[in-house]
């Protein structure tokens, strides 16, 4: 992998969209479109729903850009899973959400 192909793909990426994030986190096995949109669901308490329009164009978009791949077309379903672009990416990414989180408890009482 191509060093200037990380550095384009964490310019565009970083920080990410809460719908990338979640996205990506859903990819941790192969999924299709919908299994993503309920796994999404899941992972946030129900409180981010996805519509397909949303979920499917981010996908168009991130398999352009090389963070996730076409892992399979089954029965007209296409599963999609992560690459190692898009491991990279969100290996960056949620290390500033750990950052953000940290500094976040770290000043909360100034808040109260």
């Amino acid at each position: 992998m191509r060093v200037s192909s990380i550095e384009k793909a964490l310019k565009k990426y970083v920080p990410m969209t809460e719908t990338a994030f979640y996205i990506l986190l859903s990819l941790t096995k192969p999924r299709h479109g919908y299994g993503i949109i309920k796994h999404v669901e899941e992972l946030s308490g129900g409180r981010l729903r996805l519509g397909s329009g949303t979920v499917y164009g981010t996908l168009t978009k991130m398999n352009k850009d090389g963070l996730i791949t076409v892992f399979a077309d089954e029965e007209r379903k296409t599963v999609y899973e992560v690459s190692e672009l898009g491991k990279k990416v969100m290996t960056v990414e949620i290390g500033r959400l750990k950052e953000l989180h940290n500094n976040a408890i770290n000043c909360e009482e100034e808040f109260l």
